[in-house]
């Protein structure tokens, strides 16, 4: 028997220090549902000393505005049709964060569990160019070796020659920077797009009864 076409799941999991990430991740996440999708925002485990946090004034709130999310378990990448990442650039590369989590996804990856699945990300930098494509392109090579199907945004929206970035949503700028209308349209496109291919894709591969 066919699911029905709004029977896909999205797990949008990220990592955010000062706030930018956590706020495209819960934009991405409303874009999703609203998409027609079952949707789990989770955070990843911060790794940074509270010493640390506690330094940085928007760091620390954004530790509290954040606490009753849940932290991602290798159990959402289970339950996911889709999986959309987020993660600040990182000398142009994943957070550690982020990517001790990839890391822990090895036993699910060796059972082919990971594979088939749809995958996207997204990111922000306090720089212009501060690595936000080399970011994303290094989280792709994961996504490579899980057997993923890539769905970026590409330039498929009008709306996407503003946002400027074809590899998913970006925003230059941390929490003196608001984020901008462009940016909560980068998130609705890159959204829409996931759950469109992963239902597609779901149902496709489902056989009929």
């Amino acid at each position: 028997m066919h699911l029905p076409p709004h029977d896909v799941h999205v797990a949008v999991i990220y990592y955010s220090s000062t706030g930018t990430i956590a706020t495209l991740a819960q934009w991405i996440a409303d874009a999703a549902e609203h998409a027609g999708a079952d949707v789990r925002l989770r955070r990843t485990a911060e790794l940074a000393p509270q010493t640390a946090i506690d330094a940085n004034p928007a760091w620390a709130a954004n530790a509290e505005a954040t606490a009753d999310i849940l932290e991602a378990t290798p159990e959402d990448m289970l339950w996911a049709d889709a999986v959309i990442f987020g993660t600040p650039t990182r000398f142009g590369n994943v957070s550690a964060q982020l990517k001790e989590y990839l890391d822990t996804l090895g036993g699910l990856w060796h059972q082919g569990r990971l594979a088939d699945k749809v995958y996207s990300g997204f990111t922000a930098s306090a720089t212009r160019h501060g690595g936000q494509e080399s970011t994303l392109l290094a989280l792709y090579q994961t996504v490579h070796h899980f057997g993923g199907i890539l769905v970026t945004p590409g330039y498929t929206d009008p709306a996407k020659y503003r946002d400027g970035n074809p590899y998913g949503t970006s925003h230059v700028g941390g929490p003196d920077t608001p984020l901008d209308e462009d940016a909560r349209t980068a998130a609705r496109i890159q959204a829409q797009r996931v759950v469109k291919f992963t239902k597609a894709i779901k149902h496709g591969l489902v056989p009929a009864t």
